[in-house]
């Protein structure tokens, strides 16, 4: 029995949100009174700064000295309306003042100033930085602008509401939902051409891109399916069955060799999955048995077996006996936050942002399961909150020479 009290929401520091750099290096992490900065592996803080007043979102570019911030939180640093769902299902803007201008700021962190400034008429949901670019995320519109001085805007793409701030900014291109629930928008850089992949026929809910930008997965709100789809023409490489019942996705990582797909969701659970990719196409399982000799004794048993078995391969019987399953699973911490908090899966189906959403920070509640994979064989998942932790695992081989995922460590990294 758990007999520690609930923690108050009024004692001790809150982690508004968290976000890991371009190659998982480092985290960051908003708070009531400024952000922080942690190497990733070790779960060290190497930077904290006192703002004195919140910041809802930190993003950090790569390993250098620049931090686009946005203010959030109780009292926020920096202009921040609320986004709320109204009764009829819709996102709404709450307490919006024509007046108000809702800043980003690049912050330079060797001279701790603010180098950069954004201004927009709508509450900023999440920024995007690479060394060329800004991208910065609307309710309904992702602007995208040249890393300048001052800043240069270059193109604003509409889309549909996007209270998460779902986009993912690669070297060559940039994929964000589209204008229609469930679509992703794929756009080149260099030319800014637009194409659309019909990914889902629910809202999305999460977006990842490779590292080399050949490959995009995604979830919609609805969270039973993972598919995974090729950047180069827009075709879908595969779909992976997270389980039967509706779920949140909290996060998609992909490995950097392309090889496997990471998933977590307000089920406390962590999935790993074989990837397909567009160099490497996907044979079946009587192809694989057919064309690739038995393993000895002593190799591991690195193929997926099937979860139900015989069974998937009937083919009167429902898709979800045929369907690809993950190869591996295991639990991660969500934290225990105070009641209300709202986090989903405990004891409700609905939005993480149902009620109650936090100004600045993507998606109005703190985030969970967060991944970052550090090689191609370990990961990270983090998570924001009161109850904020880091936790290692690593995907290897049993001595029974099935793939697992076993977590290596775990840290409460505000204390």
């Amino acid at each position: 029995m758990n007999t520690r009290p609930v923690i108050d929401e009024s004692t001790g520091p809150a982690a508004l949100s968290a976000s890991f750099n371009g190659d998982n290096s480092c985290f960051s992490v908003a708070l009531e009174t400024g952000f922080r900065i942690y190497s990733a592996k070790s779960c060290d803080m190497k930077v904290a700064r006192d703002l004195g007043t919140g910041i809802g979102c930190a993003e950090m570019l790569n390993t250098t000295k620049y931090i686009a911030l946005v203010g959030g939180g109780k009292q926020p640093k920096f202009p921040q309306n609320k986004v709320s769902m109204s009764d009829d299902g819709e996102w709404v803007l709450v307490g919006r003042e024509a007046d108000v201008r809702y800043k980003v700021i690049i912050w330079n962190d060797s001279t701790q100033t603010a180098s950069l400034s954004l201004e927009f008429r709508t509450p900023v949901q999440r920024v995007r930085l690479s060394r060329s670019y800004i991208v910065v995320v609307l309710l309904n519109s992702v602007n995208l602008y040249k890393f300048s001085s001052p800043p240069q805007k270059i193109a604003i793409f509409e889309t549909t509401n996007n209270p998460f701030g779902l986009c993912c900014l690669g070297e060559k291109i940039i994929a964000f939902p589209g204008r229609t629930p469930g679509q992703v928008q794929l756009v080149e850089l260099s030319t800014r051409n637009v194409s659309i992949i019909p990914a889902h026929g629910n809202p999305l809910r999460a977006l990842e891109l490779s590292r080399d930008g050949e490959i995009l997965a995604t979830a919609s709100e609805t969270g039973t399916l993972v598919r995974v789809w090729s950047t180069a023409n827009c075709t879908k490489l595969g779909e992976m069955r997270r389980g039967l019942d509706p779920a949140t996705i909290f996060s998609l990582a992909i490995s950097p060799d392309n090889t496997l797909l990471a998933v977590t969701s307000d089920k406390s659970t962590l999935h790993i999955f074989d990837l397909p990719h567009p160099k490497r196409p996907e044979q079946s399982s009587s192809d694989k048995n057919r064309n690739s000799p038995a393993p000895s004794v002593s190799e591991p048993d690195v193929g997926s077996q099937h979860k139900w078995g015989v069974l998937s391969k009937i083919p009167l019987l429902p898709r979800t006996f045929s369907d690809t399953y993950s190869f591996a699973s295991t639990h991660f911490e969500m934290g225990e936050e105070p009641l209300g908090w709202g986090i989903g899966g405990r004891g409700t189906n609905k939005s993480p942002t149902w009620n109650a959403p936090i100004p600045g920070v993507p998606g109005g509640r703190p985030p969970k399961g967060l991944i970052g994979w550090t090689n191609n064989e370990s990961l990270l998942v983090i998570g924001a909150g009161q109850d904020a932790r880091w936790e290692k695992f690593i995907v290897g081989v049993s001595q029974e020479g099935k793939r697992v995922c076993f977590r290596e460590g775990w840290r409460k990294y505000l204390e």
